[in-house]
């Protein structure tokens, strides 16, 4: 494929969703055939993600005058739950959850979490620190993540851009995180970490301090939003595939490795699986001595990466099998579109206990 740089394009912010495209985009029911081309990615970035709620990583114990005591563990709140409220006021960040809490004086409070994706509330009477003299219910929760990925796709039209093939998740719990907002700045891969058999690598890098896009959704199926202009690096417009012309056979997959640079390399689809909303509709291989030799196949942070077949895009890595890193799964382009950061980078979010 040809490299060809487009012309980069300045777009303002507007609040509406990838697929459910309120003015312009891509259109939540539209076939590949109704989209026209869009702009393979390949381009690393880096995403600073903040919870709708705080994620509960687990409960506490709460020393207090007379022992160690659990509100929160025994009023049944657990490692994966989403506080949204607390005393039913909603909350911005986790230290305003905190200061809720505490703000009780001891009385109860009644906390409203979403558990499977449903709302519950129970109430929980917090309990006096006596450490700090505070009142908490013990409770570990988080309410950011930081991470690194790649750009799958950008609509050359509105800079809407779809990136990682599959959501973002929080490594404690598995949970897959309500976003309330999210913002894409500019990451610098500074190293690559191989992979080997049984230890996945990854992409290492720093995040810049320009703020180039906005996320509004994250999805099982990738994260999605706007980005200010399109990359000096980007490649021109490809038409996107139907699931019906993914095919067994040669491909190729553009990803950006520590010099800077967007790579294409050779990858072969082994089989295909079914077309259906899951992240793993393909198995492929790294058959590219290039990629092998500077990553030792599919490393964390290559979530993303597009895959070209025929002149066409036709979907993007997800995942790498860890006893195999030559070997990982994609997803069909079809199946980005449609739903809407391993955010493969390390995690930074703070843990904070309440």
């Amino acid at each position: 494929m040809n490299k060809n740089k487009t012309k980069s394009v300045s777009s303002v912010f507007l609040a509406l969703l990838l697929v459910l495209s309120l003015s312009g985009g891509l259109n939540a029911a539209a076939a590949t055939d109704n989209i026209g081309e869009l702009i393979p990615g390949g381009m690393a970035f880096g995403v600073k993600f903040f919870t709708d709620g705080a994620v509960v990583l687990g409960t506490t114990g709460v020393e207090t005058a007379s022992g160690v005591v659990s509100p929160a563990k025994d009023a049944g709140l657990k490692s994966g739950d989403i506080i949204v409220r607390a005393g039913g006021k909603e909350f911005e960040t986790a230290n305003e959850l905190i200061s809720l809490i505490s703000g009780s004086g001891g009385k109860p409070i009644s906390i409203a979490y979403l558990r499977d994706g449903k709302e519950d509330t129970v109430t929980v009477t917090p309990a006096r620190d006596t450490a700090n003299g505070s009142y908490r219910i013990g409770v570990l929760v988080r309410d950011s993540t930081a991470g690194i990925g790649t750009v799958t796709f950008i609509d050359p039209e509105t800079l809407d851009f779809g990136g990682l093939g599959h959501g973002i998740y929080d490594n404690e719990t598995g949970t897959l995180l309500p976003l309330s907002r999210g913002a894409v700045v500019e990451v610098e891969i500074t190293d690559v970490v191989k992979s080997e058999r049984n230890s996945p690598g990854e992409l290492r890098g720093k995040f810049g301090r320009v703020l180039v896009g906005e996320l509004w959704d994250n999805t099982e199926q990738g994260v999605f939003g706007r980005l200010s202009e399109i990359p000096d690096t980007a490649y021109e417009p490809l038409p996107v595939a139907a699931r019906g012309e993914l095919a067994e056979g040669e491909a190729t997959i553009l990803t950006t490795l520590a010099d800077g640079n967007i790579g294409e390399y050779r990858i072969e689809i082994e089989h295909i699986y079914s077309a259906s909303g899951t992240t793993k509709n393909f198995l492929i291989k790294v058959t590219d001595e290039r990629l092998i030799d500077q990553a030792g196949g599919i490393v964390q942070g290559m979530s993303g990466s597009p895959i070209i077949q025929n002149g066409k895009l036709v979907g993007a890595v997800t995942h790498v099998l860890i006893d195999d890193p030559l070997h990982g799964y994609g997803i069909c382009i079809e199946n980005m579109l449609g739903s809407a950061f391993d955010v493969s980078a390390r995690d930074e979010a703070t843990l904070f206990a309440a």
